[in-house]
């Protein structure tokens, strides 16, 4: 891993679709400054300051609602943080260490588009700490 990595990236807000309005209302007007995506694919609208590390989540029509999915964390815990993004030079070395502690990967999306190249391996909670993975060629 380089000398800047492993680094805490940012932090992911689980937030309902009836509240992802006001609550990235609320941010901005904190100063955050959002880009907002839909990704069909998984079933998510993402929220997203990368410069200044908050992501807001929630599903869109007919989402996923599997175990470690953001409707079923919604479903059971409400509003809250659902995870916290750690960035690494190589995500799959990073989730061999996991698994050598005991821990499973519930979800993996791999982008490559436009340039942009990214994995994201979000692990089941391991020792209370709900961790994923990321490694990209991003700033």
């Amino acid at each position: 891993m380089s000398g800047k990595l492993p680094a805490m990236h940012h932090v992911v807000f689980a937030v309902a679709p009836e509240r992802l309005d006001a609550a990235t209302a609320f941010l901005t007007a904190l100063g955050f400054r959002f880009q907002t995506h839909e990704l069909v694919d998984i079933g998510l609208r993402v929220t997203l300051d990368w410069d200044r590390g908050v992501e807001l989540v929630t599903p869109i029509a007919d989402p996923p609602s599997n175990s470690g999915s953001v409707a079923d964390f919604l479903d059971t815990h409400g509003d809250g943080v659902f995870s916290v993004v750690v960035r690494v030079d190589d995500a799959d070395a990073a989730m061999d260490v996991a698994r050598r502690y005991g821990a499973s990967g519930e979800f993996r999306q791999d982008r490559s588009e436009n340039g942009l190249e990214l994995i994201e391996v979000q692990l089941a909670a391991i020792f209370g700490m709900q961790l994923t993975l990321l490694s990209t060629n991003l700033p």
